[in-house]
């Protein structure tokens, strides 16, 4: 018997019952047992090890993960695998636009947080196997603005596994698929880094758009001003391209301008290059505060003659510049025997190759003017070498000299340093006759909605597609055209010089788009695809 347990409840018993009485009471015996608990509990916690912690094991071991609130991480060694616990907050990875609040970030939501401890292991939390595994676990989530966003609002958690999302290797950033930010409940970009065709979507409506305000941007070919031409109606302007899988991000002008910066994007092409350039010149322009800043270095405001066209945006050292190049081929003439007349030489490059050989980013189009009627007869216009073909049908043609285009890409352009595009063909809405011959637009107020009465994939895309998967060359293809053929209300029509004085045949524009417009689409797809390419600058 342990004498120094019985002289401890003596000397309990004298302060737990009446002296008189030398029978222990049950109320005496139940301080007593309190005491004792109470004692041993205080000693337990005022020790840096707890000594009862064995005894408490297991009790907690299903506790739910839960992010809400969390603003500090513990520092732990152990393994998450097989159980769930804080992460605390985690940097973003490759993300460094504030976007726009309509369904995208906003800056106070990109909050400097710590970084997850380094011996943290996902394994759990994402596939083992995946890319986000390699470019997450073991390393901090930064953006490249030291931005980050907050991890409890970028997991869609249930019981600490992220649901319905993707990443890719290439960018390092993790989206969830429809998933909400917690600070304001905005959706997230879903599976953007992914296999996502950006290209695969519908068009929806948009009261935030366009990114700059009609009429504000005194760069825009007055054939394109549907503004400044008196159109009535402005929902044209009022639609954002959805793809059905993913979400893209909201153009971020500031953003671009600063990963172009000192750097050089070139638009090669024809008249629907230039649409969709004076679209980037004024959509870039309008995040600039000193609009003196951003300036044509000639000094030149219309730009419809063939030529090159660069403007400057001095605060980032950076140009945006278009060449006119309809065919990409050189336009040339033959001697015959009744005299000069005009060829294609499908087996040439045209001669401005030199002023845009060196660019950081190029985007090349043609298709357009394919479909005139010189080109498109086909008849002693083709030529290759000294010869003229008497006829060679027009995707013949094409093909020759997209080849032709390729085997000079392939030779000349450093795809180290340069992003080449090449934008596919716009679709047209001529009803009632070609643009040359009482085709019109007009009074459309809205796109089309049901797909039967979209046109045909275009034949000259499917040759473009061929010889993009010929190329040594990786080629960035915008594939617009299906896209486009929705908005047959967004072209000019008679909003454009004289398209409503003259009421003649020749007044309507139904391939060209209003700006805003259509092409601010087109580079916001642009913005995406760079980002989504991860190369140089539009990466981390």
């Amino acid at each position: 018997m342990d004498l120094k347990k019985l002289a401890f409840a003596d000397q309990l018993s004298q302060y737990a019952s009446p002296p008189r009485k030398k029978a222990v009471s049950g109320c005496g015996l139940g301080l007593a047992a309190a005491f004792i608990v109470a004692s041993v509990l205080v000693l337990n916690f005022s020790v840096k090890t707890p000594f009862l912690a064995p005894v408490f094991q297991g009790l907690n071991s299903s506790w739910s993960f839960s992010f809400s609130g969390v603003r500090s991480c513990c520092n732990s060694s152990s393994s998450i695998e097989g159980r769930t616990g804080d992460f605390g907050d985690a940097h973003f990875g490759n993300f460094s636009e504030k976007l726009r609040n309509n369904g995208s970030f906003g800056s106070e939501e990109l909050k400097n947080v710590s970084q997850i401890d380094k011996s943290v292991n996902f394994t759990t939390v994402i596939t083992k196997g995946s890319a986000l595994e390699s470019n997450v676990s073991g390393s901090s989530l930064e953006t490249g603005k030291n931005e980050s966003i907050p991890i409890e609002g970028l997991y869609g958690l249930t019981d600490g596994v992220p649901q319905n999302s993707s990443t890719d290797n290439r960018g390092g950033l993790f989206v969830v698929e429809n998933g909400t930010n917690a600070q304001n409940g905005s959706e997230l970009l879903r599976n953007f880094y992914g296999d996502c065709d950006i290209y695969d979507g519908e068009w929806v409506r948009d009261d935030t758009k366009p990114y700059y305000l009609p009429g504000s941007c005194p760069y825009i070919d007055r054939d394109f001003d549907c503004y400044l031409n008196k159109r009535p109606d402005d929902k044209y302007v009022k639609w954002k391209w959805q793809p059905y899988a993913c979400d893209i991000p909201s153009f971020n002008a500031t953003d671009f301008l600063e990963r172009l910066r000192g750097r050089s994007l070139v638009f090669v092409g024809d008249s629907l290059n230039r649409n969709m350039w004076e679209s980037l010149v004024c959509m870039l322009r309008a995040s600039i505060q000193d609009k003196k800043r951003v300036f044509e270095i000639s000094g030149r405001s219309e730009f419809k003659k063939k030529g090159f066209y660069a403007f400057r945006f001095e605060d980032y050292n950076c140009s945006v510049d278009f060449v006119g190049s309809p065919f990409l081929v050189r336009e040339s003439s033959f001697k015959g025997v009744n005299g000069s007349f005009d060829t294609l030489r499908l087996d040439l490059m045209d001669p401005t190759t030199s002023m845009y050989n060196d660019a950081d980013v190029i985007i090349f189009n043609t298709g357009h003017w394919w479909t005139h009627e010189k080109t498109s007869r086909g008849e002693d216009y083709y030529q290759e070498g000294n010869h003229v073909h008497a006829r060679l049908k027009v995707l013949e043609a094409y093909k020759r000299a997209l080849y032709t285009w390729a085997r000079w890409v392939d030779k000349n352009v450093d795809a180290n340093r340069t992003e080449v595009i090449f934008r596919g063909y716009s679709s047209t809405h001529f009803r009632g006759g070609p643009w040359n011959s009482g085709g019109q637009c007009h009074n459309e107020t809205e796109p089309i909605f049901n797909k039967k009465h979209l046109a045909k994939y275009p034949s000259k895309m499917k040759v473009l597609e061929h010889v993009l998967h010929d190329m040594r060359t990786p080629v960035m293809y915008m594939n617009i055209s299906r896209l486009t053929d929705y908005r047959k209300e967004a072209h000019p029509s008679v909003y454009r010089p004289g398209g409503q004085s003259g009421g003649g045949v020749h007044a309507q524009d139904c391939s060209h788009w209003c700006l805003p417009g259509v092409p601010d689409t087109w580079n916001e797809l642009l913005y995406a695809s760079l980002l989504k390419s991860g190369r140089g600058p539009w990466g981390n």
